[in-house]
């Protein structure tokens, strides 16, 4: 079987590319940052700059760690889907489950295992450039030298390794698996992460407006209600399409092919919702709290300077990962739907009509995702201005929500049409032969 997986990977290399980028980006960020460890631990290094370093590789490495499992998990749910019928053949033709699971997961593991090769060079010079952020800013010593060492290599590649094999068994098992009832775990976790969420975002009130962990409570509520919202993101899109008044050949054709394909699109919203809660409630927290500081003519702390380091920095990585997921799950799950264009253009609907209907599939998965995503950032942000300001809603005004939208728009939607135009290149009756 491993043979039969990397000739799999030598004959059609194009499929795995999706893969292939996120283990390399999803690598390259967790090297940079556990460089940070081997670089406090070198001799010489003074505590404050010792501390900052751990801080923020402990802080980000999670996240990194947690976005590389949902990156890969996402790619490897699309490649999965879209081979079940070669993997039907195989099983059919005398492997075993057990023998399909092992190349799926061998291929998986062989790709990600290039990526993260190929990211050591990038996160060598990632590490160094974050390093002089931190001396820029006066966080770090200036006589610090950047290190890349056991730590960074080793968290790199292992944990690079476990995602791309624990995703691609995942990914097998529900792409493979007869529908059955749904069980009760994923509603269970759902309805938990919302519960916490409520009265970790209400806990807010407890704390004063000069309390170090006042952020903590309100930004971590924001992302239990947002993980609690993913998590039920197939039922707020059915409960969202029974009630959309769409009317005309592309709208009814989006609301139609949207609720056949609720379950798998729900990796998509589960990335928009999350993406867009952190990013708004991490930014417009970090804004009530520099003009919080700036008006009260208070000195930046080395802590302060650390916590909106880490904040935008979190930010920046969210943002990025949100892009390589979406852009490469919607430009899987478009090209795998030439058949259905095909199909649609071969009963008289014009290949501008057929990019209409996309484009108001994005559109309102875009909507949904972005609306979900603000009330879980809203349930954060609001607490923490009244208690940090006494103000109701933050001073800073849409531009971040806006700038915001814009990227989360143009990921899901452009991807689409760009991915959707280059589809319809193929003649329709060539487009449903091949698929057939």
């Amino acid at each position: 079987m491993f043979m039969l997986a990397m000739r799999s990977i030598r004959q059609r290399p194009g499929r795995f590319l999706a893969t292939l980028l996120a283990a390399f980006l999803g690598a390259g960020i967790i090297m940079t940052f556990n460089s940070l460890y081997d670089t406090a631990g070198r001799p010489g290094v003074d505590p404050v700059s010792s501390d900052t370093l751990t801080t923020s590789a402990s802080v980000v490495g999670g996240y990194g760690t947690l976005l590389v499992f949902f990156a890969v998990a996402s790619t490897l749910t699309v490649n999965v889907r879209q081979r079940a019928a070669e993997l039907e053949l195989l099983r059919c033709s005398g492997a075993t489950p057990g023998q399909i699971r092992r190349m799926v997961v061998g291929e998986s593991v062989a790709v990600a295992l290039i990526g993260a090769v190929l990211a050591i060079g990038p996160a060598m010079l990632g590490g160094q450039a974050l390093l002089e952020v931190f001396q820029d800013s006066g966080q770090v010593a200036k006589d610090v030298d950047p290190s890349f060492g056991v730590v960074a290599l080793m968290s790199g590649i292992d944990i690079t390794l476990v995602a791309a094999a624990g995703a691609a068994f995942l990914a097998l098992r529900r792409a493979t698996r007869r529908r059955r009832p749904r069980g009760r775990a994923r509603t269970f976790l759902a309805y938990a992460a919302l519960g916490v969420g409520a009265m970790s975002v209400t806990s807010t009130f407890a704390f004063s407006a000069t309390d170090e962990a006042l952020m903590a409570t309100p930004a971590y509520g924001a992302i239990l209600l947002s993980v609690g919202f993913a998590l039920l993101s197939p039922r707020l899109l059915k409960g969202v399409l029974d009630r959309l008044p769409l009317t005309g050949a592309s709208g009814w054709l989006a609301v139609r092919n949207l609720r056949r394909r609720v379950e798998h699109l729900s990796g998509i919203l589960m990335a928009l919702i999350l993406f867009t809660a952190v990013s708004v409630a991490t930014l417009y927290m970090q804004g009530v709290e520099s003009d919080a500081m700036k008006a009260s003519g208070a000195v930046r702390t080395v802590d302060a300077k650390n916590l909106q380091t880490l904040n935008l920095t979190v930010v920046g990585i969210i943002v990025v990962f949100e892009c390589v997921m979406l852009v490469n799950s919607l430009y899987a799950a478009t090209t795998y739907r030439g058949r259905e264009f095909g199909q649609q253009r071969l009963a008289g609907a014009s290949p501008g009509q057929v990019l209409g209907t996309v484009g108001v599939e994005g559109l309102i998965l875009t909507a949904v995702g972005l609306f979900f995503g603000t009330v879980a950032a809203l349930a954060g942000i609001i607490p923490f201005t009244v208690v940090r300001s006494d103000s109701v809603l933050p001073h800073q005004g849409l531009g971040i929500w806006l700038a915001v939208v814009a990227i989360a728009t143009a990921a899901t939607v452009g991807t689409s049409l760009v991915t959707a135009r280059r589809v319809l290149r193929t003649p329709a009756v060539e487009a449903v032969g091949l698929a057939a």
